[in-house]
């Protein structure tokens, strides 16, 4: 039972896992079986010895954990605040009241004197508040909290919610931001959004990050998950909704407060009395309360909420062989200011972001302006939209401020998804969010096809198989086989059917996807709950920690034998130890998101040994004995041999399921047990239409893949009933049955030419063969006489004989000296014993002695006749000794019955006597447990009665006639006659007890001769006796029989035509002469075998090996024809009415759906024209009065005051994010961009936000301010001062060459302003030096070196027609971005100092001259991040270009080629769009690639 709970609950946890959902096996271990022989995954499974954990055990350790590791925050120092509380009460600067505060703080004699300070006055002490939640009032869900510092390291706290919390790593994460205060939403919008959101969350494992408070948008998805849950739809578990707050904002926070935990903590939701302060949704799953040591002050967790999504971000889920990296996606929902920060800060970190358009505010503001470009998005725009979505003033900064960061949210749109309900083919939410996931994927830069790689395994971790077809599987990218095979390994692991099938439609040929390793890791991931896995562990308990694949797989074909039966060979041979030396090892298969590894896997050596098998059969055994009932499914569409393929399913579900503790599982199996006999029998039938001798040779034929045996031996050792009654398996059994005989014959003719055979000469009898027909020679005798029916009835004839001789011996001519008809009973026996020791040792597979004993002892028969001989041989020895005579008649008199009862198996071939023949062996069993519950009445009666009526009686015969006996014989009617004492006689028992021939008499009274028992007691228990034996236990065993009766009839004609194959085979491979003259037989098989060795075979007629071509063209035919049934399957669930139902139902929402978008796109684009109007009017009303003016001036005024019209948004029904795909951005987003981003690199410093109307001087721009920042340089000597005071730069000549420095610009002349240079390409937010050397113009340079790509053979490999370029590139340290080996250079130096770093000193000369002779393709202004307003970076971009692979100096280039710098590395990259290069140096490459028209 112990085992059983740990099951489910693993069971229950292994559902999340098909989405990657624990922790997996390293695949780098791939040699070893962790997970069956010495993982402690796999000791779980250990039914008998593993230890399950209780609810107490668990929250003792969360007790003992959590204050050992989570740490809260306290102030130790009060100090007064100037403002009371909410409540009047004096309260310290940290919020909280005197009460509050520990009994030292109060006092503290260490901080006298001093200001408050949050850093110094507050310490970390162990939390005291976490443990299970539940909501007073609304149910009884429970989820988990926790109090923690907001210093806790975000690794704690992932492992905290994995290891503690035993949430399953997430496959992406969601966070949800926008509105904190409540907001409304039209009603479709918020349906839209609830479903879409629960959707993604539930398909693809996520989880859901929100501020967990009771308003604004948490309240939103708590909703969500609460209409979902109470809708049931909900199908693996519940979402995870992870609530990060502040616990100094959290209203009723006291009840949560438990030092050592609460189990559960009931949480009051009471917003009328929150006050300013907040609540918590009772919807999340999980809570994280960010505590500061304050009270009151919201946003506290804003910083460790987004390290810790930043962390969980980074990690990587390894599931199936696929390692991946959590995707994080932002969802955003009306919002302010702060919500704006958030997206900024998340587009910024390369986090996609999701707006939903419809919600609000901030959200609202970002879909008007996403679809435009950047130079409309002007500071006016957005000041207008700004009063259009909020009340109140924003101050001229705050407008500049969120126009520049909209800028460059809208810059990168690749990031930014706006879900617009029912516009550009949007329908659901969750579908914008996958897209967007992935459209951020495409945006990134990977080498090679990595990035398809990469967003095809997020899609497979997703389990969304809709957003693989619509956006991976598309005319953009086509797949080569072998590059799904490491996905569609991760899809059979995980359990993704879907994906299973489409990658199969996509190309994946199981043949070239399946070898030896990838069996062994298929193996070695089974489910841990499954019970093969327990199985394979048992049997593998005796190996080496370290395996063979080879070695697995022939411990696999063990367990896969047992389930089998024996009558299948090993389908994995277990190899020599010659062969292990030759295997190859197993690679790793671990795939990470830089590269697929897998691939390895399926590189074929020549020196690997031949391992022979059959990838579909591999496959669907692998998927059946797991119970995956559609991954199963997809298989079997896809194997050759599906008739043997299916009836090996039946039969191996069926024995799991007889070691199957689970009720579920046990019934899961059996229904797809009974499936898979269904598609047998499904394509058998197909076949049998067709072809009827093509099908039933398909019945004998020997499969090689299936170990060498048969269907209908398949179907017989899987007891599928329904499949051997087929009409055309039991026609076929029928000819077996007539042997050569033809099957139209009456029984009377065989009879009768069986008494008198010459009659065979006169075609009495019809034969099948044309040949036999025609002749009258000793050939037609033999088949005759051959044919199973002749010899068994000949064998009835003889038995018959038998047993008459025997009957005539016991009752008639028993004498003390044998006579001579009892030496022809011992004659005839021993013929008996010379059968039944043929059959015993009849062995045609090779199965061994053991095995074969084994198979004749399994049947009841032999077992019965095997009784009967040692019964006769028992009585005959009896017999031989005339002290025994008598015994010994008694023995056989016995032993006849035995004989006799041998007839019903004789009879069960017949239509008529055989099913009723197998309704009385059913009955025979009801009757044992009858009889169990007779005896239990008939004991307590005859004990009671025996007990009251007589005393102390003392023979043994006697007790058990009383107790037993005669109670017994009262159920028929013969009730005791002294029982109630009237007719009581002393004269027929015996008082003492002394006559052996009479009872002893009752207890009596000697004054009166009366009996003195009291007979209303006897009367009263015979009563009872009678009422419960003969009313209610018979009548019971009537309802038992009728009930069985009912039952067995249905499956009657199944169970006798099943049944019906054993008594054919048997005869049919029985010797043809009945006994006794089958000792002759029995002779000539003895010579044959023992003297002449030579082996038994079996029968062609049950198993037949084919012919290579034959068997070929027979599985191409059921190939065919499956084909056909699978088709005919499909029409008639679509014809189902259920179906239609359903399908009609699809349409109509369809529909639906379609008009009710329709609208919403008709009304948008209504509006659209209507305001694009509006400004046409008001512009046109401008115009007109300024003619109107000019008039009145009598001049034509100034061109200056010319309005213009503003152009049209967009076109009448036409989107403007869609409008916008096809413009081109327009020049004004040419300024530099890089240059502005608000946080400068490397520092703290902030820019001044600086939008792109007001970067160029000549704009007018009062408010600019921007912060001075100069960073402080190790090499002092070699830059600048810092420019703080103007007398150091004074010395400084701009626009010339100063000293070694050249200070002169590429664009010209620049600015100088209060002995400042000014950048030539605007402004930058940001005046200094920054992180740059010198102020003005810092130059570099950048080499492009570049070869042809060439293939093996030499040629120079194309794509597209163009030729490709490989670039030397170069990487420092943790850098995802790869560069050109470039850069500044030291005062009179030629090379760059990172060209030295990669080149050694004695190439550094050669490379200079190969300097001189490339060719510039570039020279300017380069946007880099650490330009500032006083100091920018310009380059030098030449490209050396080696036109011929056997140059010398590229060859010395290589050779030269080397890393100073551990951190550095160096390589030849393809030249392609997505190589991941900094924006400014792929600029470059892409000039230097038209310069060659190559490909890029």
């Amino acid at each position: 039972m112990e085992s059983l709970v740990k099951r489910r609950r693993d069971q229950a946890s292994s559902r999340e896992e098909d989405s990657f959902g624990v922790r997996p096996r390293r695949v780098a271990d791939l040699a070893m079986v962790p997970n069956l022989q010495w993982s402690s995954t796999s000791l779980c499974r250990n039914r008998r010895s593993q230890h399950l954990f209780s609810n107490c055990e668990k929250q003792r350790n969360l007790s003992s954990w959590i204050p050992d590791n989570i740490k809260k925050k306290e102030c130790i120092y009060f100090v007064e605040s100037s403002k009371p509380s909410d409540a009047g009460k004096v309260v310290c600067k940290c919020g909280y009241p005197r009460e509050k505060h520990l009994e030292e703080a109060t006092w503290p004699h260490a901080f006298q004197g001093q200001e408050w300070d949050p850093k110094t006055h507050v310490r970390e002490m162990p939390t005291d508040a976490f443990g299970d939640i539940v909501f007073t009032g609304l149910g009884q869900k429970v989820g988990k909290y926790i109090r923690l510092s907001q210093d806790t390291p975000s690794s704690l706290i992932y492992q905290l919610m994995t290891q503690q919390w035993g949430l399953d790593a997430p496959n992406l994460l969601i966070s949800v931001t926008g509105g904190a205060k409540d907001f409304n939403m039209k009603p479709r919008l918020k349906s839209v959004f609830r479903r879409g959101l629960l959707k993604v969350a539930q398909t693809s494992g996520a989880w859901v990050i929100t501020g967990g408070s009771h308003t604004g948008v948490m309240k939103q998805v708590g909703e969500a998950v609460r209409d979902f849950s109470l809708s049931g739809s909900f199908c693996d578990g519940e979402v995870v909704t992870i609530g990060i707050a502040t616990w100094g904002a959290l209203h009723n926070r006291e009840s949560l407060i438990h030092p050592m935990g609460g189990f559960p903590a009931e949480y009051i939701m009471d917003e009328e009395g929150q006050g300013h302060l907040t609540c918590l949704d009772s919807n999340h799953s999980h809570f994280i309360l960010v505590d500061d040591g304050t009270h009151g002050r919201y946003g506290v967790e804003i910083p460790l909420r987004t390290k810790l999504e930043k962390f969980i971000s980074q990690q990587t889920k390894e599931r199936g062989g696929v390692a991946i990296k959590i995707p994080i996606v932002c969802v955003v929902l009306e919002g302010g200011p702060g919500t704006l920060n958030t997206i900024y800060n998340a587009i910024n970190n390369g986090t996609p972001c999701v707006v939903v358009e419809g919600s609000g505010r901030v959200a609202d503001v970002i879909a008007q302006v996403a679809g435009l470009p950047i130079s409309e998005i002007t500071i006016s725009l957005i000041q207008q939209k700004l009063s259009m979505f909020f009340q109140g003033m924003f101050e001229t900064f705050t407008i500049v401020e969120w126009t520049k960061k909209i800028q460059d949210i809208v810059r990168r749109r690749q990031l930014l998804t706006v879900f617009r309900e029912g516009k550009d083919g949007q329908q659901d939410v969750d579908v914008a969010i996958l897209q967007a996931l992935l459209k951020a994927s495409r945006s990134l830069d990977h080498f090679g096809h990595e990035n398809w790689d990469h967003q095809l395994k997020l899609a497979v971790a997703w389990n969304r198989v809709d957003i693989a077809q619509s956006e991976i599987f598309t005319d953009e990218r086509q797949w080569k086989p072998s590059e799904l095979y490491p996905m569609m390994v991760a899809a059979l692991i995980t359990n993704k059917p879907e994906f299973v099938r489409l990658f199969l439609e996509n190309g994946v040929q199981l043949k070239e996807f399946v070898s030896q390793a990838t069996l062994f890791y298929l193996y070695q991931n089974l489910e841990p709950t499954c019970l093969f896995h327990y199985k394979l562990h048992k049997v593998l308990s005796g190996e080496p920690e370290r395996l063979d694949p080879s070695v697995l797989l022939y411990h696999v074909a063990q367990v896969l034998r047992e389930l089998l039966g024996d009558s299948t060979q090993p389908l994995y041979s277990r190899p020599h130890s010659s062969d292990r030396q030759r295997l190859l090892p197993v690679p790793s298969i671990k795939i990470n998101v830089q590269g697929v590894s897998l691939r390895p896997l399926y590189k074929r050596s020549s020196g690997q040994a031949t391992f022979t098998i059959d990838p579909v059969r591999d496959l669907l055994i692998w998927a059946i004995v797991q119970n995956r009932r559609e991954l199963a499914e997809i298989i079997w569409a896809q194997s050759q041999d599906c008739i043997a393929a299916a009836l090996a399913c039946s039969k191996i579900l069926k024995e799991l399921s007889k070691e199957e503790e689970d009720t579920d599982s046990l019934e899961e199996m059996l229904v797809l047990a009974d499936e898979y006999e269904q598609r047998a029998i499904g394509v058998f039938t197909e076949c049998y239409r067709k072809d009827e001798e093509r099908a039933q040779k398909l019945l004998v034929r020997v499969s090689e893949a299936w170990g060498r045996t048969t269907c209908l031996q398949l179907a017989l050792e899987a007891k599928d009933m329904k499949f051997v009654s087929h009409g055309g398996i039991q026609a076929f059994l029928t000819k077996v049955w007539w042997g050569q005989l033809g099957v139209d014959n009456g029984l009377w003719r065989v009879v009768l030419c069986m008494l008198v055979f010459p009659l065979l000469y006169t075609g009495l009898i019809s034969f099948r063969n044309q040949r036999l027909q025609a002749e009258r020679g000793l050939a037609r005798v033999r088949a005759f006489f051959s044919a199973p029916v002749v010899v068994f009835h000949m064998n009835i004839l003889s038995y018959f004989a038998f047993l008459c001789l025997f009957a005539y011996v016991l009752m008639v001519d028993f004498q003390p000296q044998p006579s001579g008809c009892e030496y022809l009973i011992y004659v005839w026996l021993f013929s008996l014993v010379c059968e039944e020791l043929r059959q015993l040792f009849y062995d045609p597979d090779g199965n061994g002695l053991r095995k074969a004993v084994i198979v004749y002892f399994s049947d009841f028969w032999n077992k019965l006749d095997v009784c009967a001989i040692l019964l006769f041989i028992a009585g005959l020895t009896c017999r031989l000794m005339p002290s025994l005579l008598y015994t010994g008649r008694i023995i056989l008199s016995l032993d006849f019955t035995m004989f006799c009862l041998r007839l019903m198996h004789i009879f069960t071939i017949s239509k008529t006597l055989g099913p009723k023949i197998i309704i009385v062996k059913r009955m025979m069993k009801d009757v044992f447990f009858f009889l169990f519950l007779l005896a239990v009445w008939v004991v307590s009666f005859g004990v009671a009665k025996q007990a009251i009526l007589i005393h102390n009686e003392r023979r043994v015969e006697w007790i058990f006639r009383g107790a037993v006996y005669h109670s017994y014989l009262t159920i028929f009617g013969q009730l005791p006659t002294y029982i109630d004492g009237v007719n009581f006689r002393p004269d027929q028992c015996s008082p003492n007890g002394t006559d052996p021939y009479k009872p002893k008499c009752p207890e009596i009274d000697q004054a009166r001769q009366e009996p003195m028992f009291p007979e209303w007691l006897t009367v009263l228990l015979l009563c009872l006796y009678l009422l419960f034996t003969n009313i209610l236990l018979l009548n019971l065993l009537i309802a038992m029989f009728n009930y069985t009766f009912q039952q067995v009839q249905e499956r009657t004609d199944q169970i006798w035509k099943f049944q019906r194959h054993d008594l054919i085979e048997e005869y049919q491979g029985r010797p043809p002469a009945p006994p006794p003259f089958i000792l002759l037989s029995h002779l000539h098989l003895f010579i044959k075998r023992v003297v002449l060795k030579i082996p038994a075979k079996r029968h062609k007629q049950f198993k037949n090996k084919l012919e290579k071509n034959e068997e070929a063209a027979l599985l191409s035919w059921e190939i065919y024809l499956k084909e056909n049934y699978l088709q005919e399957q499909q029409f008639q669930r679509k014809q189902r009415p259920e179906q239609k139902i359903q399908d009609i139902s699809d349409k109509v929402d369809t529909t639906v759906d379609l008009l009710e978008m329709a609208t919403l796109k008709q009304s948008g684009a209504v509006e659209q024209r209507l305001a694009s109007l509006e400004e046409q009017v008001a512009q046109t009303a401008t115009a007109l009065h300024w003619i109107v003016k000019a008039l009145r001036d009598s001049g034509f005024g100034s061109e200056e005051g010319v309005p213009t019209l503003v152009p049209q948004k967009a076109s009448a029904g036409q989107d403007p994010e869609l409008d916008s795909r096809s413009k081109v951005e327009d020049p004004g987003d040419a300024y530099h961009v890089n240059a502005r981003h608000l946080l400068y690199p490397s520092c703290s410093v902030l820019r001044f936000p600086v939008p792109n109307e007001k970067v160029p001087w000549e704009m007018e721009f009062l408010m600019y301010n921007p912060p001075f920042y100069t960073a402080d340089r190790k090499d002092k000597d070699l830059v600048d001062p810092v420019g703080d005071a103007l007398e150091p730069l004074s010395k400084i000549s701009y626009n010339s060459v100063d000293g070694l420095l050249d200070r002169r610009s590429f664009h010209g002349v620049y600015a100088v302003r209060d002995g400042l240079p000014l950048n030539p390409m605007g402004r930058t937010g940001l005046r200094g030096r920054g992180d740059l050397s010198c102020f003005g113009p810092n130059h570099t340079l950048q080499p492009v070196i570049t070869r042809w790509r060439r293939s093996l053979d030499g040629a120079i490999c194309r794509k597209s027609v163009k030729k490709m370029l490989e670039v030397l590139v170069v990487k420092r340290g943790p850098s995802e971005h790869w560069m050109l080996p470039g850069g500044s250079r030291e005062p009179g130096e030629v090379l760059p100092r990172k060209l030295k770093q990669v080149l050694r000193r004695e190439f550094w000369s050669s490379f200079e001259s190969l300097l001189t002779q490339g060719t510039e393709v570039y020279k300017g202004y380069v946007d880099d991040p650490r330009n500032t307003d006083n100091a920018w970076i310009e380059t030098v971009a030449v490209s050396i270009h080696f036109q011929d692979q056997s140059d010398m100096e590229l060859k010395r280039l290589n050779s030269h080629l080397y890393s100073c710098d551990e951190g550095m590395a160096i390589r030849w990259q393809v030249v392609d769009e997505r190589i991941p290069l900094y924006d400014n140096h792929k600029a470059i490459l892409q000039k230097v690639a038209a310069w060659f028209e190559a490909y890029y």
